[in-house]
């Protein structure tokens, strides 16, 4: 058997939520942060709300309104070779 084959494991890691909440798992570090917990997640909580990572909801906007305006391409022009 290899030596040193397994990460170390913390029985008491330190997780981290960004709204705030902070509990104790077993895991392979130290500590965790997450973004959302079972304390923030719409699923548990039963409210409604958006949640959105790195702006997708305005690239998807973006995308939206680029694709009802296509671009208009110039058709090509074959040269001939003498």
């Amino acid at each position: 058997m290899k030596k040193d084959l397994h990460p170390e494991y913390f029985k008491a890691a330190k997780v981290t939520c960004a709204c705030g909440n902070t509990f104790t798992v077993g895991a392979t570090r130290a500590e965790i942060k997450v973004e959302i917990c079972s304390k923030c997640h719409p699923l548990y909580t039963g409210e409604e709300k958006l949640i959105d990572t790195a702006g997708r909801v305005e690239r998807f906007k973006n995308r939206r309104t680029s694709a009802v305006a296509p671009k208009v391409k110039k058709p090509r022009v074959k040269k001939r070779i003498k």
